[in-house]
């Protein structure tokens, strides 16, 4: 028995042997794909905590541009010509007839389509932030996750392990206790009905995000062609061209351009320079978040997304008290720790599954070697 599986290992040492550009290659893949995560989680967690921050700041200090602070949302999108750039230069090396867009029709159309949708959620989410602390803003958006797994299961034939419907009890249970005790967070010259429309507004965003994500994934999986990363930022790109530009007619047709001057020089904070700061960190932040989100998609699931922008509400949450004095109860101290609990153990079930595949492929790898038979 021992000898038998001394053998089996030099067989497939052997084999690995043989086959040494396909192992690095394999290797290769993985790291890019390990980097490719961490990169998205970064800049998620930027966006996603700092995104509600900079939006309640220009609130706070004298905006009301409601339709504004949505174009903002997704303004920032020029960004993503600089990787696109870069990738672009890439694939020119390798063959000179290289065009600069791989984005096709089908999926240009898709784009299209879920950017109006995106559109539209940017200004229900800015409507419900004007009125609404980020701290209870922050509890309504948290619902997110238990609509994004309904969506996913419905849509994208989403899997659920016992680790993945553990975290999303344990976070959805986090952020849901975030509703004892919110009255306190209640801003001040703010009447009752603006109140209750904040919060339905901020509630109907929850819900067509959690839409969103799974129809991305979706779009992805209906695909005729193979789905690179840097196709994902093409479609992230015209998606947030398409959003700033319905943003943009809802700007006209309500004035905007007519105040934002004026906003400039009457802003708290100081001289009408700290407003354009605001303004354009803004932009950068909010596609943060998208970017982020949008990518978790295609290195993961629409539901690893959700995870994620839920796990990270909490420490928003913190950041809200740190910059704006808000309320710290002990309700949020218990949801922190609910929602860091169910982030952990959702990558745990994962680096388990992992380590359970690559032990189910090592056992595949040996059945194909020559001579396992007679081994045996």
């Amino acid at each position: 028995m021992v000898g038998g599986s001394k053998r089996l290992r030099r067989l497939l040492n052997q084999r690995l042997h043989e086959e040494p550009s396909k192992t690095q290659t394999h290797v290769m893949r993985k790291k890019m794909k390990t980097g490719l995560v961490i990169i998205n989680c970064i800049i998620l967690a930027i966006g996603n905590c700092g995104g509600p921050l900079i939006t309640r700041l220009y609130f706070r200090n004298g905006g009301k541009r409601i339709w504004f602070s949505s174009f903002l949302q997704t303004a920032g999108c020029p960004i993503i010509l600089f990787p696109l750039l870069f990738s672009f230069r890439l694939r020119r090396k390798e063959a000179t007839t290289t065009p600069f867009f791989l984005i096709k029709p089908p999926l240009f159309l898709a784009s299209i389509v879920i950017g109006l949708l995106t559109g539209v959620d940017n200004y229900l989410y800015a409507y419900g932030l004007a009125y609404l602390p980020v701290s209870t803003s922050s509890l309504v958006i948290s619902s997110q996750l238990a609509f994004t797994a309904f969506f996913a299961f419905f849509m994208v034939k989403q899997k659920f392990t016992p680790f993945i419907i553990n975290a999303v009890v344990l976070l959805t249970l986090g952020a849901g206790i975030l509703a004892l005790h919110t009255d306190g967070d209640k801003l001040a010259k703010e009447t009752h009905k603006e109140y209750i429309v904040g919060f339905l507004m901020t509630l109907a965003a929850a819900i067509l995000y959690a839409f969103v994500l799974p129809l991305v994934e979706l779009t992805y999986k209906k695909a005729r062609k193979r789905i690179s990363y840097t196709l994902v930022l093409e479609m992230q790109m015209v998606l947030c061209f398409v959003a700033t530009c319905f943003c943009l007619v809802g700007m006209l047709a309500d004035g905007d351009f007519k105040e934002l001057a004026r906003e400039a020089r009457d802003f708290k904070l100081g001289r009408s320079t700290y407003y354009y700061v605001v303004v354009v960190f803004t932009a950068i932040i909010w596609q943060g978040f998208f970017l982020g989100s949008i990518g978790m998609i295609f290195c993961a699931s629409s539901l690893v997304s959700g995870i994620l922008i839920c796990a990270l509400l909490p420490l928003t949450e913190v950041l809200a008290v740190f910059f704006f004095r808000e309320k710290f109860q002990a309700e949020k101290g218990l949801s922190l720790f609910l929602s860091l609990w169910g982030f952990v153990s959702y990558f745990y079930g994962q680096i388990k599954s992992e380590n359970k595949t690559e032990t189910q492929d090592q056992e595949a790898q040996l059945s194909q070697l020559p001579g396992i038979d007679s081994v045996a």
